[in-house]
């Protein structure tokens, strides 16, 4: 159950963090780049809402079911490029900052792939979809469910 719906509570911030998001789509980092952003930031942060949203955008523009599927384990899946899997390394440890302090190696390895200026253009792609997350995850938002019925056990 929703706790709070922001949407309607708080238009004008939701619109600010929207955007931002705009901001970084017309940042000139790829789209499909900043889906797969998107969505696993949201998996690592268990954003149920996030995770639909951004899937079934990715989904629209062209991306496959078989890489959002495998976007969990893009360790292990050869669909991804280097360039991806650079952003992917970035956008976790990003995400996983108190964990991690977004190590220098998994630094030397985007910078190899991006630019100055794409570098800061991701962190603020995985800054603003980590935002999202929390105020969805925070707010219990409801993805969007196409009649599925869930017995109860």
């Amino acid at each position: 159950m929703t706790r709070i719906d922001y949407r309607q509570l708080v238009p004008e911030g939701l619109k600010a963090l929207l955007t931002l998001d705009s901001y970084v789509r017309h940042s000139g980092i790829a789209p499909s780049l900043i889906d797969l952003i998107n969505i696993r930031a949201s998996q690592i942060n268990g954003c149920a809402y996030c995770i639909y949203l951004h899937s079934h955008e990715a989904r629209g523009r062209g991306e496959s079911e078989e890489r959002i599927y495998l976007l969990n384990a893009w360790r292990e899946s050869p669909l991804f490029s280097e360039r991806e899997r650079a952003a992917l390394a970035w956008t976790e440890a990003v995400t996983l900052v108190s964990e991690t302090h977004v190590p220098d190696e998994v630094f030397a390895e985007v910078r190899r792939h991006f630019s100055e200026k794409e570098i800061v253009n991701l962190t603020i792609a995985a800054a603003n979809i980590n935002a999202l997350n929390r105020l969805a995850i925070s707010m219990r938002a409801i993805h969007p469910t196409k009649s599925l019925s869930v017995d109860a056990e």
